[in-house]
């Protein structure tokens, strides 16, 4: 007669107190996290090139200096800038420049981008045509317009002769100058707008778009009830990058008016270079400092209240 002898279960080691782990739940916020190193790197980057130059501009603004000397003057910089004769009409123009620029970039950006996701021919060589001025250089793209859009010998004035138009000075006219350059200015940015809403429409889910097909929609009604609301989150990016940029617009202006003629198409960055071309380098270093918490406090409670419209929708 045999005996079986039963076999026993492994013993488990008991845990030990405050070593015990739990296991975290797939799919928590936590699981969505990098270890704390994976951000030194980024942190490192952040503290050089943005924090350490913020921080010093602050402390340049509040002396008189130049290369060789300075002077600690406390807050009379910004009393000086908030003196200067163009600063109302910088003030006025840039956020003129700004409003036409973003508004623009949003409209013409989403409607290149239904064009250019839609069954068009030559689809793709359209869309590298559309991005093509975003790579090129803002000064050369300045000069290039500049010319072509010279009152007596500009292209642009002489197409609009040959059909019996009497083209105006587009640089020249105080009325007309920061509009034109702020088409110019669109035509540069809006390649990158129409990228960003691509890339939102082709994320939309190709089911909704044929649920409402088969629902009787027409392309109206598609675009309006699924391709606009769905593509928000570029939206909101396309206003914030836009916005920031004609806020702190220099280079473009400076190529093809240099803020003239007069004071017309002047803005705050350029205000703030006559200054330090003057040699007043403690004066538009304040000058600079009062641009970025412009734009901060525009820009910062705008981002936080269109994200949260978003996501109460």
């Amino acid at each position: 007669m045999t005996t079986t002898t039963p076999t026993s279960a492994p013993i488990q080691p008991e845990p030990i107190a405050g070593k015990t782990k739990t296991k975290k739940r797939r799919g928590s916020k936590l699981d969505s996290y990098y270890p704390l190193y994976f951000h030194i790197p980024a942190g490192i980057f952040f503290i050089v090139l943005f924090l350490i130059p913020t921080l010093a501009s602050f402390y340049f603004s509040l002396n008189r200096w130049t290369l060789f000397e300075m002077d600690f003057i406390g807050l009379d910089n910004f009393v000086q800038f908030f003196k200067e004769p163009a600063l109302v009409k910088g003030f006025i123009n840039t956020f003129i420049y700004a409003f036409i620029t973003s508004a623009a970039k949003v409209v013409l950006g989403l409607a290149l981008a239904v064009l250019l996701t839609s069954q068009v021919f030559g689809r793709n060589y359209l869309r590298s045509v559309v991005f093509f001025p975003v790579l090129v250089s803002t000064i050369g793209v300045g000069v290039t317009w500049k010319v072509l859009l010279d009152p007596q010998d500009g292209l642009v004035n002489r197409v609009l002769s040959v059909i019996g138009i009497d083209g105006p000075g587009w640089l020249t006219n105080p009325n007309l100058a920061l509009f034109s350059v702020a088409g110019v200015d669109v035509w540069k940015g809006v390649g990158l707008a129409t990228v960003i809403y691509i890339a939102g429409i082709v994320a939309i889910p190709k089911d909704y778009v044929e649920a409402a097909k088969m629902d009787g929609a027409g392309s109206w009604e598609i675009f309006k009830n699924i391709t606009l609301p769905l593509s928000r989150p570029a939206t909101v990016t396309v206003i914030i990058l836009s916005l920031i940029g004609g806020l702190r617009s220099f280079d473009l202006i400076w190529t093809m008016t240099r803020g003239g003629p007069g004071f017309s198409s002047d803005v705050i960055a350029s205000v703030i270079y006559k200054q330090y071309q003057a040699g007043f380098y403690g004066l538009s270093t304040a000058g600079n400092v009062v641009l970025f918490l412009v734009i901060a406090l525009i820009v910062i409670p705008l981002n936080i209240w269109l994200n949260r419209k978003a996501d109460n929708q």
